[in-house]
């Protein structure tokens, strides 16, 4: 059905052309009023879009708008179209909605920034190509917003590019994810080569219908095998999973509000949706969606035990983005691609929520963000308190909590799924045990950082503690309406069937309006659903627990004597396992060197000495000969005319020299003319016919008669004078005669 969606994302992009062109030129109020009010507008068109319009063209595919004819050349035609399904629409919603809320909140946070119209026109930039990414109806248009949210990451990450050390985050980011894009091309090409098609419904519908082409084998495996894992490369890049994460905890050098934008709205949640919106694509490939389920096992797990010893705020956070992250690529690749977006929708409201409380407290810390040196915080900042607990909640399991819900749907798909096949059963048990100790590990570290923010004594100097303060209205209220969400986002995908055969019904509203896009809920069983509910639960509160154990009031006895016991665990924790310094000796070390080399050999010798320092050099010498003959001497230079003269005068009337002998041969007669038709010129022939030194015929004419005595072979010499000029020009030839 056709429908006007550009305007959804051209609002954000208005915006930010706007601000970007003449925002120097508006009051500050005016900045973010423009930018507040494009976001909240194409907020507004999504929710019309999706609840009015869409409800009608759910069995015709949904809301299509073709913009324009990008490219038409032979088999290739690309439209810049734009399409609404549930899945997209739930996006725009998540994107809009978050983004609107925490351009909100930066009106308050940013209000001291001199480059207050730069940062916003940035983060409607960054929303728009959020929006193109997920309405995308090509991979080229979708890859055209996935670059898009690359580049604004780079601009807000570094925003503060004064301070190299954010500008070397915004580079590290920038540079992370064209790793993985590259793969994302590569898969991009590997579909096209097989479906001759960029279209992703052309390309799902070939996957539906098990095309040939796409299950050709290639290195023991089908073509969508590699299709779909190089697509997963680039997820891992954009989605901040192993061993493409590294980039992610870094991006906290850029301001709070961007944080929060980054993890709960927009470019970390991209790789998600992309696997979910190739769906049909990976359930061609048991092996892929293993790869997919494991890579997030192991992430989960892996992020949240660095999460353990940070000590910076917002880098606790980080790693939990990295963990839960995880915990959706295990939804998705479980084949229960309905849960991977819940929780993504869930995750959106209780992160937003949790960054943006990092980012009061900070605002009340004078900008610090050490949480070794907080405490006590719950009644200085009631407000933010509130808030940071219920996210909490969600984050850790904590029943009724929306992250109760989805959590525990992906930890249910994972134990259920037979989607592996036999000889890979064992992958979704594996990955669901898994993230069992990734949801202990989140309820500790999380549960540590509240304790160690907002319990105790107050860790900090005494001006700083005469500086705490709640923030202002504008900062709250989007705060609370996170909470609202965090706490009550999860039961639009209560689990389905769940209370089958009682008299309570409750629907799973996000699986029901998914279900056109992703497919069918994945089945759970009872015994399943329920165990894992509990299961959560128990170990939602036992984390909480042994937090307050260690961490409760600040830090306490059995935490010390823990970090006293095993000093080098906690050290390789808190230094994340050292993998950045692992990469630095493995990758970047050899790069470095490697372009060093280059750079001597190829740039400071083959470049600029050869091809760039020879011709100037022989330009130069030139240069200097000609020089010497433009010195403003008079005389010298009619004494130069005067040979110049003389080489003309020569050049001119010097007879030309004949360059060959031609014969003809009349049986043992020859004719030899060496004249080439010169005759008349004053020269002197002298012919030797026989090659014995001995010249037989001579004179000034250039042809000559000799007969020979029998058949043979013979060299004839021919000595061409010119008495004039003093010159003499040998000629030779040979001849046979018969």
């Amino acid at each position: 059905m056709e429908y006007s969606l550009r305007l959804i994302p051209l609002l954000p992009f208005a915006g930010a052309a706007l601000l970007f062109f003449f925002g120097r030129a508006l009051r500050r109020d005016w900045a973010h009023i423009f930018a507040t009010l494009a976001i909240a507008g194409s907020c507004l068109a999504s929710a019309y879009a999706f609840f009015s319009a869409l409800p009608e063209a759910r069995e015709a595919g949904g809301l299509h708008d073709l913009v324009w004819t990008w490219m038409s050349s032979d088999s290739l035609k690309l439209d810049l179209g734009l399409r609404m399904d549930a899945l997209s629409g739930v996006m725009c919603l998540i994107i809009t909605f978050i983004g609107t809320l925490i351009h909100v909140y930066s009106i308050g946070y940013m209000s001291h920034e001199k480059d207050y119209a730069r940062f916003f026109s940035y983060l409607n930039l960054f929303c728009g190509a959020m929006l193109v990414l997920v309405l995308g109806d090509s991979l080229p248009v979708l890859f055209i917003g996935w670059e898009g949210v690359g580049l604004c990451s780079y601009l807000l990450i570094g925003f503060w590019y004064q301070d190299k050390a954010n500008a070397d985050a915004g580079k590290k980011a920038f540079i992370t994810n064209r790793i993985g894009d590259f793969g994302f091309l590569m898969g991009m090409f590997l579909l096209f080569e097989a479906t001759g098609s960029l279209n992703i419904p052309d390309i799902l519908a070939l996957a539906q219908a098990k095309s040939p082409t796409l299950l050709m084998t290639i290195w023991s495996q089908p073509k969508a095998f590699w299709a779909a894992l190089f697509l997963f490369i680039g997820a891992t890049g954009k989605s901040a999973q192993v061993p493409l994460y590294v980039w992610l905890p870094d991006a906290m050098a850029g301001p709070t509000p961007v944080s929060a934008l980054i993890h709960a709205a927009t470019m970390v949640t991209a790789g998600v949706y992309m696997v979910a919106r190739m769906g049909a694509l990976y359930l061609l490939s048991p092996p892929a969606m293993a790869i997919v389920t494991l890579v997030g096992a192991f992430t989960a797990l892996f992020a949240a035990i660095i999460g353990f010893a940070q000590n910076d705020f917002k880098k606790v956070l980080a790693y939990s983005t990295v963990s839960q992250l995880g915990f959706m690529f295990v939804g998705v690749g479980t084949s229960s691609f309905g849960t991977g977006i819940f929780h993504l929708l869930t995750h959106a409201f209780f992160k937003a929520g949790l960054f943006l409380c990092a980012g009061s407290v900070m605002h009340a810390m004078s900008g610090s963000g050490d949480i070794t040196k907080m405490g006590g915080l719950r009644k200085l900042v009631p407000w933010t308190h509130g808030v940071f607990l219920v996210c909490l909640l969600a984050i850790i399991g904590a029943p009724l909590f929306s992250g109760f819900f989805s959590k525990d749907s992906i930890i249910s798909a994972a134990l259920a799924t037979e989607i592996y096949g036999p000889d890979l059963a064992w992958v979704g048990k594996l990955a669901g045990v898994m993230l069992f100790v990734a949801a202990l590990g989140t309820a500790f570290y999380m549960s540590r950082l509240y304790f160690l923010v907002f319990s105790g004594p107050c860790r900090a100097d005494e001006e700083t503690r005469r500086h705490i303060h709640e923030s202002p209205p504008e900062m709250v209220a989007p705060l609370v309406l996170l909470a609202v969400g965090a706490a009550l986002s999860g039961y639009l995908g209560f689990p389905g069937g769940l209370f089958d055969g009682t008299s309570l019904h409750i629907p799973n509203l996000l699986a029901e309006w998914l279900e056109p896009s992703v497919g069918h809920e994945l089945h759970v069983s009872h015994l399943v659903e329920g165990g894992t509910m509990g299961a959560s639960s128990v170990l939602a509160f036992a984390g909480l627990g042994l937090a307050w154990v260690f961490y409760g009031g600040g830090y306490r006895e059995p935490v010390k004597k823990f970090a006293a016991a095993v000093p080098g665990v906690v050290s390789l924790v808190r230094d994340k396992f050292r993998v950045d310094e692992l990469y630095g000796f493995l990758i970047i070390r050899p790069i470095r060197a490697l372009s060093r080399g280059l750079f001597l050999v190829v740039d400071r010798i083959l470049i600029d000495r050869i091809l760039v320092g020879f011709p100037v050099m022989v330009v130069d010498v030139f240069g200097r000969l000609a020089r010497s003959f433009q010195p403003g001497d008079a005389q010298r230079y009619v004494a130069v005319f005067a040979i110049g003269i003389a080489a003309v005068f020569y050049m001119i009337t010097r007879p030309p020299k004949p360059e060959e002998i031609k014969v003809k041969v009349d049986h043992f007669a020859v004719d030899a003319d060496a004249g080439q038709g010169l005759g008349g010129q004053d020269l002197r022939y002298f012919f030797d016919f026989d090659g014995d030194g001995v010249f037989d015929r001579s004179g000034p004419s250039p042809t000559a008669h000799f007969s020979y005595e029998g058949n043979g072979t013979y060299n004839i010499n021919v000595v061409v004078q010119d008495p004039k000029w003093g010159t003499i020009r040998n000629l030779k030839t040979k001849v046979t005669v018969r």
